[in-house]
């Protein structure tokens, strides 16, 4: 529907890879395809690894991947909407999802400060609630949420969980007030304290019970 409404704006991250690098075939190499993002962030969170970068063709084009940034891109004036879809199931209590590599959202802050890019995208989050009702899964509520609304030192990291981000979209608070410069500082000064507390824990537990053993 979307595709139809916003014909050459509305896309899957694999999609618009393959419609950016098609746009211009003369561009061959990844130095030089990366390029044609005009943007080192939106590069580094929506590219794909050097050698799939490489070898990318017509005739081997890019396919989905699990862990693509968006499952929904929506590409308008230069502004990138980064959308990713989560489905929950109301009827059990689980815990939150993966979100998004802390690590990976550390990466992205660090290159909107270097680059000064603070107001060519948004990351955003749309949780669908459903439940199976006479073998049918049954949309109940649905929820959105922008990643750069919520106060990031409320933002729950699982280091134990390949460092992801988690929380459950309807419960993700937006009371930030703050620029976008604001919130990437708020959030690497958030990640750092998390890391120095993480690896204090890791030498605590894994390295000084051993250190005896070893001298």
């Amino acid at each position: 529907m979307l595709k139809n409404e916003y014909p050459n704006k509305v896309f899957r991250q694999y999609e618009y890879l393959n419609f950016l690098f098609t746009k211009n075939t003369d561009i061959i190499g990844v130095e030089a395809r990366n390029a044609l993002f005009n943007s080192p962030t939106l590069m580094f969170l929506l590219s794909r690894g050097k050698n799939a970068t490489d070898k990318w063709s017509i005739n081997n084009p890019f396919e989905e991947k699990q862990n693509d940034t968006a499952d929904i891109l929506i590409v308008d004036n230069g502004f990138y909407d980064i959308i990713d879809i989560k489905t929950r199931n109301i009827s059990k209590i689980a815990q939150a999802p993966n979100i998004i590599s802390a690590y990976k959202l550390a990466q992205t802050c660090a290159k909107m400060i270097d680059n000064s890019e603070f107001d060519t995208f948004d990351i955003n989050y749309i949780e669908i609630d459903w439940m199976l009702e006479d073998k049918k899964l049954v949309c109940k509520d649905a929820h959105y949420r922008k990643l750069f609304n919520t106060i990031p030192s409320e933002l729950y990291i699982n280091w134990a969980a390949a460092m992801q981000i988690q929380f459950h979209v309807n419960s993700l608070n937006q009371d930030f007030k703050g620029i976008r410069e604001e919130w990437a500082r708020a959030y690497l000064k958030h990640f750092v304290k998390q890391a120095k507390r993480r690896a204090k824990d890791m030498i605590e537990k894994f390295v000084k019970p051993f250190e005896k053993y070893i001298k």
